[in-house]
């Protein structure tokens, strides 16, 4: 398995700076169901992240985007069963996808409830907003 960090990924996807992306394009599509790619939720976030905040990707496209990293057997992704689950809820809704993720993660790990300050977390996400 090959470990794939944030710019690897984001190059790939981009196809925004011809040396890079070559490299990149050479690692992914080097990748197999014998040596996959290993995709962190770090990594998947930052991801996410850079496609909205840099690249002003749309969430329907963000989406896409996830599910291939899901569906695709030369990827690996760490608690995939948790991402989908974000992933489903981050289709419907309005929140940021890490705050899906954050969700599913805490009720995974059997936590009663997940506070924020976020409002539109806490409508869209199943937190409890204080403050």
């Amino acid at each position: 398995m090959i470990g794939l960090d944030t710019n690897v990924l984001t190059r790939y996807i981009a196809q925004d700076d011809p040396l890079q992306s070559s490299r990149a394009d050479a690692i992914v599509e080097s990748l197999t169901v014998g040596e996959p790619g290993w995709v962190s939720i770090a990594t998947l976030l930052e991801v996410v992240w850079v496609l909205k905040s840099t690249m002003r990707v749309g969430r329907e496209r963000i989406g896409r985007i996830i599910s291939q990293f899901l569906t695709l057997d030369q990827f690996v992704v760490e608690q995939s069963i948790l991402v989908e689950r974000a992933l489903r809820q981050y289709e419907k809704g309005n929140a940021d996808f890490a705050d899906y993720l954050i969700a599913a993660s805490a009720q995974a790990a059997g936590c009663s409830r997940t506070v924020t300050f976020d409002r539109i977390a806490a409508r869209d996400a199943g937190m409890e907003l204080i403050g």
